[in-house]
C-alpha cells in the first residue's frame, strides 16, 4: 500500500510540474528565450468570431523556409491558424503576413527530423500528443 501512495505522490508531483511548465511558464508566461539559442517569432492567430490571439513560437528555419511546431500540449494557436491561415508574423520586429500551411508527408518528416524533440524535453512537456508542424509561406 506504501508504494502505491508513493507512486500517486509521485505522479502527482510531476502533473503539477508538467502543468506549471506548459501552461504557466510557456503558456502564460511566454518567455522570449533570447538567453538561448532559439530563434523566437510572435504569431498572430484570430479565430472564427474575428478575435485575435498572439503567441510566442520557437521558429524552425530550414531550406530557406520559416515552419513552426506544435508538440506541447497546449495547441489552440496550431487550431486557429490551420482554420484561419491567414496570419501576422513578427520576426525580430519586423511584421510581416503570412498563410500558415499544414505540413504532411516527406516534408514533415524531413523538417521533424532536423528539429527532433529529445526525450528530456519530452518528459519536461508531459509527453504531449504527436507534433504538428505548420510552414509560414509569406502572402502575395
Amino acid at each position: 500500500m506504501k508504494v502505491l501512495k508513493w507512486v500517486g505522490v509521485v505522479v502527482a508531483v510531476y502533473v503539477g510540474f508538467v502543468f506549471a511548465f506548459e501552461v504557466l511558464y510557456l503558456g502564460w508566461y511566454q518567455p522570449k528565450l533570447e538567453s538561448m539559442p532559439i530563434p523566437m517569432l510572435v504569431i498572430t492567430t484570430t479565430d472564427d468570431s474575428g478575435e485575435s490571439h498572439t503567441r510566442r513560437l520557437a521558429r524552425l528555419d530550414t531550406d530557406e523556409r520559416i515552419y513552426v511546431s506544435a508538440h506541447h500540449w497546449p495547441r489552440a494557436w496550431y487550431r486557429r491558424a490551420a482554420e484561419n491561415p491567414d496570419v501576422l508574423v513578427e520576426i525580430d520586429g519586423v511584421e510581416s503576413d503570412f498563410v500558415a500551411v499544414p505540413v504532411k508527408g516527406e516534408e514533415f518528416e524531413r523538417v521533424a527530423a532536423e528539429f527532433p524533440l529529445p526525450l528530456p524535453i519530452r518528459f519536461m512537456m508531459g509527453f504531449p500528443p504527436p507534433r504538428e508542424i505548420l510552414r509560414l509561406d509569406p502572402a502575395s
